[in-house]
């Protein structure tokens, strides 16, 4: 069925104003180890008032799956599923390979009161980002093929923030079309900014193993566009690659690419 991520903490953050890489790591590690434990609700009082706030943030579930298409007979149950056991407030999938009506008239289905889904690219590509409107309040602010950019205010806090779902064009002419929209995004907001989905593109060489060398060329115009959005990459947790073409050992190719 495809890639599934479920994020407690977000793919890519931009640095809050006022906070230091220090208090970003910290919590990201403090998070690690409470995942839902309440017994260190006191450990983490002790914390300075602007990292509570960040942990506001990071504690809220987001889900984000390459379902390398939702015509799939089990993708309705899987999405009930993962919404079941990790009741996110978001709800991103990518590589939908589905746009117009017919994705809408599946996302009515689904177990989301609000939804914005784009056109596909050819037969691959399609974003939807849905979610439930008693958790957030999701404000659209801009969309192409190749991205979703919407303003999320937490319910019950005045906590607003940026997140960009994204799924890169496997082409590369479009891909730096997409590098472009997204440094332009930076300059219109001041927000924290969370950045997660399918970059189509791996950011080092450790993020790749088999098959040809990673195009050093491509890696720089992918760090060059995050280094122009102040964005850091926060790691992961479990699995290194996110895809693979499944192929015998000797023709294995695994790639860390959302």
């Amino acid at each position: 069925m495809g890639t599934c991520l479920v994020f407690k903490l977000p793919h890519v953050l931009k640095p809050i104003p006022g906070f230091s890489l220090r208090s970003v790591a910290k919590v990201r590690f403090m998070l690690v180890k409470m995942g839902r434990n309440l017994k260190l609700v006191e450990e983490l009082m002790r914390l300075p008032n602007k990292v509570l706030i960040l942990i506001h943030l990071y504690s809220m579930n987001i889900i984000v799956w390459n379902s390398r298409g939702v015509l799939k007979p089990n993708f309705q149950k899987h999405v009930g599923e993962l919404t079941r056991i990790h009741d996110p407030a978001v709800f991103m999938v990518m590589e939908t390979r589905l746009g117009g009506e017919r994705a809408k008239g599946i996302i009515d289905r689904l177990p989301f009161d609000g939804a914005i889904h784009t056109k596909t690219i050819g037969y691959s590509g399609g974003l939807w980002v849905l979610w439930n409107s008693d958790k957030v309040e999701v404000t659209q602010i801009a969309n192409t093929e190749q991205e979703i950019h919407v303003s999320i205010k937490v319910r019950g806090s005045k906590f607003s923030w940026i997140l960009s779902a994204v799924y890169a064009s496997p082409r590369l002419e479009e891909r730096t079309i997409f590098w472009n929209n997204l440094a332009t995004v930076a300059k219109s907001h001041n927000l924290p900014w969370v950045i997660a989905g399918d970059f189509n593109e791996p950011l080092n060489s450790n993020d790749k193993f088999g098959g040809r060398e990673n195009s050093i060329t491509r890696s720089l115009l992918f760090k060059e566009c995050l280094d122009k959005c102040n964005m850091i990459d926060l790691g992961f947790l479990g699995l290194r690659f996110t895809w693979t073409n499944r192929r015998e050992v000797d023709a294995l190719i695994q790639e860390r690419i959302d």
